[in-house]
């Protein structure tokens, strides 16, 4: 009598590799393993690693590609992406970098750092799961020792986890976010306020001075990856948008 027959493991399909190897390099980008501009393994590299055939592994780095992880060189490799700060119509500024760039001195005071659970209303707002954690930030940037802006910022802890830890009394929450995480989408709303006796203490300016307000928000695979409210001094900021036939360019 013949001994039953083991049954044998299926391999995984191409389908399931190529999700493993996007997750993967995906993880190791988010987490810092991997910084910008940092060369990813050859295709050949990641076919030996995986054990798997190459059109799996391109078809993961396209996904990559398309999401805005990495970037793919002729000849060159395959790299992670620097995150742009311009996009769309609007900038995304990086406060620092402006601020040093017009040869000024610059400087942050975290203000306010929180962790805690979302509340009913940013779970609604943000499209948050119920049990989400959040970390809310409030910082003031300066330069040549004088406030220029006051922001107060909401990063969703299980989009980007890694925020928990960050140091963000030493680099800015902004500078941090555009360094390390790449996004997708985003969305800029722009107004004028007054400022307020609170606004007005935290710029040190008159109540009533001009403030120029952005409202922004992130988005990577349709999940929030921070909100934010910055308050620019009006005579610091201006918000230029060029248009062409196809869209709007930054400008």
């Amino acid at each position: 009598m013949d001994a039953p027959s083991t049954p044998s493991t299926p391999s995984p399909s191409p389908a399931s590799l190529k999700a493993r190897i996007r997750a993967d390099i995906e993880r190791r980008i988010l987490s810092g393993e991997w910084p910008p501009g940092y060369r990813l393994p050859t295709e050949r590299e990641l076919t030996v690693q995986y054990g798997c055939a190459r059109m799996t592994v391109n078809g993961a780095l396209a996904a990559l590609v398309e999401a805005g992880f990495i970037e793919r060189r002729r000849r060159a490799g395959s790299f992670v992406r620097r995150t742009p700060l311009r996009s769309g119509a609007l900038e995304i500024p990086d406060i620092a970098a402006q601020v040093r760039a017009g040869g000024e001195a610059y400087g942050l005071e975290l203000m306010e750092r929180v962790v805690g659970r979302a509340t009913a209303a940013e779970r609604a707002d943000l499209a948050l799961p119920a049990a989400a954690r959040v970390l809310r930030l409030a910082a003031r940037h300066f330069a040549d020792g004088v406030p220029i802006a006051y922001e107060e910022r909401l990063i969703p802890l299980d989009a980007v986890p890694e925020a928990e830890a960050a140091d963000f009394a030493r680099e800015p929450p902004g500078t941090w976010l555009l360094q390390r995480v790449p996004w997708q989408e985003a969305q800029n709303v722009v107004y004028a306020e007054a400022a307020d006796a609170r606004l007005a203490a935290r710029l040190d300016v008159p109540e009533g001075e001009a403030l120029l307000v952005v409202e922004r928000r992130t988005w990577r695979a349709g999940r929030t990856l921070t909100s934010v409210r910055t308050w620019h001094l009006g005579s610091r900021q201006r918000v230029v948008a060029r248009f062409g036939p196809s869209g709007p360019r930054s400008g």
